[in-house]
């Protein structure tokens, strides 16, 4: 067939085009394909990954295999490979071959999505106090230190920071401004860092006189939720699967975590504490919350916070359960939800 093509083009077009492939020396295009793992296999953390292609020409030099842009081995043959896949991260992973032969390059990708191999742990909870809570605070970050409770309220004309007792007195406020929506919320030594909702931008506050010492850009996301910080890294949630981690000292990110259980990806991912060096994550609209190990971004187990004895609120559509603090001295937890009543000392127990 290529010859009967080739008699319609000139004798100057042919030398040409011969000429050029035979000075070609990357050709990227490929013929080559994985067979095996199809696209979007689902592998669990550890599992054995079987790499097998076919062959454009089974004459090779040597292929190398890549994980991402990792370079994970060389072989010389076109026998079938094999990845150990218990230092992967989690989520979906670019595998790519390179093959060489005679000074030619073809590239063959699949992927491949990692979940985690851990089954999580379920926990129950115990009510070990209840406190008053403000029916007007929209809650979306909470936390504790000092004696007191932090708290970011959100919706669009009733947005603030406030700081208040566990009795519910509110000890100082500052209202955010009718085109921010407030969210999560850290602290950072004196300094309060709040996000808010799409407005892509972050205030940093003095923790002590609420005073606003500047303004800071949220663009890593497209929406801003959840915040927690571990004494070196700031975490943030966007209502994905991803935990955001940001400098400290810029509030720009260095890098992510994607989070899976033994099913699949865990999303909506809401408001954040620390607690004993795993991540405590409210999932939107449930009333569970995810430990998370901050390392390889797989859920250790839920807390089943249903039937926590809150009134009810008025709009019963945002009648969510949001909002984790820690208290680190006294090994305390707390939680509440988006406009309750009431607010929680609560502790887990493992079923």
């Amino acid at each position: 067939m290529i010859y009967k093509f080739l008699r319609y083009i000139p004798l100057i077009a042919i030398v040409s085009l011969l000429f050029s492939c035979d000075n070609k020396k990357n050709d990227t295009s490929s013929s080559s394909s994985f067979v095996n793992p199809e696209s979007g296999a689902v592998i669990k953390s550890g599992e054995s990954l079987k790499l097998n292609l076919n062959f454009s020409d089974g004459l090779v030099d040597s292929i190398q295999y890549f994980v991402d842009t990792l370079k994970i081995k060389t072989q010389k043959d076109t026998t079938g490979s094999t990845l150990d896949t218990k230092d992967f991260a989690l989520g979906s992973r670019l595998i790519t071959a390179k093959i060489f032969r005679k000074g030619v390059e073809e590239e063959a990708t699949t992927n491949v999505v990692i979940i985690s191999a851990i089954k999580p742990d379920s926990y129950r909870y115990k009510i070990i106090n209840t406190y008053p809570h403000s029916t007007t605070s929209y809650t979306e970050g909470l936390e504790y230190h000092d004696g007191f409770l932090y708290e970011s309220a959100g919706d669009y004309g009733n947005s603030s920071l406030r700081k208040t007792t566990l009795e519910g007195k509110v000890v100082q406020q500052a209202d955010l401004d009718k085109q921010y929506f407030g969210e999560g919320i850290t602290m950072i030594g004196d300094k309060i860092i709040q996000l808010t909702y799409k407005e892509k931008v972050g205030f940093e506050y003095d923790k002590n006189t609420f005073k606003v010492l500047k303004t800071f850009p949220y663009n890593h996301a497209n929406e801003g939720w959840g915040l927690t910080f571990d004494g070196e890294t700031i975490y943030n949630t966007d209502g994905s699967n991803r935990i955001f981690m940001l400098d400290k000292n810029t509030y720009l990110p260095k890098g992510y975590l994607e989070v899976y259980d033994d099913k699949g990806p865990v999303t909506q991912l809401n408001e954040l504490e620390w607690i004993n060096g795993k991540l405590y994550a409210n999932i939107y609209q449930s009333e569970l919350i995810a430990i998370i190990n901050p390392k390889s971004g797989a859920v250790e187990g839920y807390i089943n916070m249903m039937g926590l004895p809150h009134g009810a609120i008025a709009d019963a559509d945002n009648d969510v359960f949001n909002g984790i603090a820690y208290d680190k001295s006294g090994n305390r937890i707390f939680v509440t939800g988006k406009k309750w009543d009431k607010l929680f000392q609560i502790e887990p127990i493992k079923n």
